[in-house]
């Protein structure tokens, strides 16, 4: 009932967000000479303010249609390739010349955590000149009907699986944040097997592998609650009219709430920042904080059996560094891994994957040969700067690109990656 509440209260302020964003157009149309005024730039940068913190953001595009490949702009194209009731996987297929040699093949396992895969964006358009991208496109749950049946995280694995399979071999995998968990053990059981069609490599990033290592606020909230607690205060039905009403999900208000509530000093900061800049008309630093927004603000709902089973498995029990994460029944062991190569990435200010947490992955990981695993910890960024930003772009994209280049179908490195160096680079 909550949920259908928040929904009711939500179609309550169409009518107040339609006056502010007629009252916005008003204001701040150049024929009104009220429009070069301080005061009517205030009344229009209230109105814009009110409507946008009371909307409700749809899903954002990822808007890449060109990339640079040998120093030539390329054409890119958004392609489905695979597709299930809870993820698309889309191919951003560049229009390469004929006979040009091929770039590796890349799987970036999105997060499944509260926003869409197009927070990834960037990464996304960092590594386009050096690889054929793929990217999981998760689905809100809230729009999966019921009949679509259940999604948990044995169902999250065996989707990484299948996309490896359709994908074939020599595919390098990238996990960011919450897949490093599924993936590293979709990889284990795809290796315990003999399976052909296991990744070359295998980087995860900011992925909480190990939450016992520098516990954050998000890990101590798990510690301190029992599995019935969240089933009580965080799983909801999806309302009417949603398409997967009835559905028990994680709400992804609630989700977001968290992560505001955890910086709620910056984010009233960068909103106050935000009516100055149009107060100022100041539109390059009022357009950054509307194209940050609009995405950090889009969320999506989780289903209930995947969101229990992950804090679970990942937060309140430590399944996988202990030892006794299993799949289907199936025990997930790292040491069944010898020919993937293995890489990972932290960011020294993470709040969300303290230190240590996706490194711990080496230590489960123990037949790997140690000339076929590294570490790096990125200086001065924060859980986002992992995968975005002007350091990722410039510090770790080099990185994965050289380590992912290193390692061919067979495995054996073609050239040695980067190893530990004065910028705060480590070596497994």
């Amino acid at each position: 009932m909550f949920y259908q509440f928040y929904e009711m209260n939500h179609a309550a302020l169409q009518p107040a967000r339609a006056y502010a964003d007629a009252v916005r157009l008003l204001y701040s149309n150049p024929l009104n000479p009220l429009s070069h005024t301080a005061w009517g730039r205030s009344v229009a940068a209230m109105a814009e303010l009110f409507e946008r913190t009371t909307r409700r953001y749809g899903k954002p595009e990822f808007g890449l249609h060109e990339t640079v490949v040998d120093w030539k702009p390329v054409p890119v194209q958004e392609r489905i390739v695979w597709s299930r009731p809870f993820c698309n996987l889309i191919h951003f297929e560049r229009a390469l010349p004929k006979g040009r040699k091929p770039d590796p093949r890349l799987l970036l396992v999105a997060p499944m955590s509260g926003h869409y895969a197009t927070l990834l964006r960037g990464t996304v358009e960092a590594m386009l000149p050096h690889a054929e991208v793929y990217i999981t496109d998760w689905v809100d749950a809230r729009t999966v009907p019921l009949s679509e049946g259940r999604f948990d995280l044995d169902d999250y694995i065996d989707y990484v699986v299948d996309m490896l399979h359709a994908l074939g071999p020599d595919t390098h995998v990238v996990a960011v944040c919450q897949p490093s968990v599924p993936v590293l053990a979709a990889v284990s059981l795809m290796e315990a097997r003999g399976d052909p069609l296991a990744p070359a490599t295998m980087t995860l990033m900011g992925g909480p592998i190990d939450t016992r290592r520098n516990p954050t606020a998000v890990n101590l909230l798990a510690e301190q609650k029992d599995l019935s607690w969240f089933r009580d205060n965080a799983i909801m039905q999806a309302p009417w009219p949603a398409p997967g009403f009835g559905r028990e999900v994680y709400p992804g208000f609630l989700q977001l709430s968290g992560f505001m509530s955890m910086n709620l000093d910056r984010h009233i900061i960068a909103h106050k920042d935000f009516f100055m800049h149009l107060v100022k008309n100041d539109g390059d630093g009022a357009e950054k904080h509307r194209e940050f927004y609009d995405e950090y603000l889009a969320v999506m709902d989780l289903t209930a059996e995947f969101y229990l089973q992950t804090v679970d498995t990942v937060f309140i029990r430590h399944a996988l560094p202990l030892g006794e994460m299993t799949h289907r029944g199936v025990p997930v062991d790292p040491a069944a891994i010898r020919n993937t190569a293995l890489f990972t990435v932290e960011g020294e200010n993470d709040d969300i994957s303290g230190l240590g947490q996706t490194q711990a992955a080496h230590g489960l990981c123990v037949n790997i040969p140690a000339d076929r695993k590294a570490h790096y910890m990125q200086p001065a960024v924060g859980h986002y700067g992992v995968f975005n930003g002007s350091r990722f772009r410039a510090e770790i994209v080099p990185r994965i690109v050289d380590f992912i280049t290193s390692y061919g179908r067979n495995g054996k490195a073609a050239t040695a990656p980067k190893k530990a160096g004065q910028d705060g680079s480590a070596a497994a």
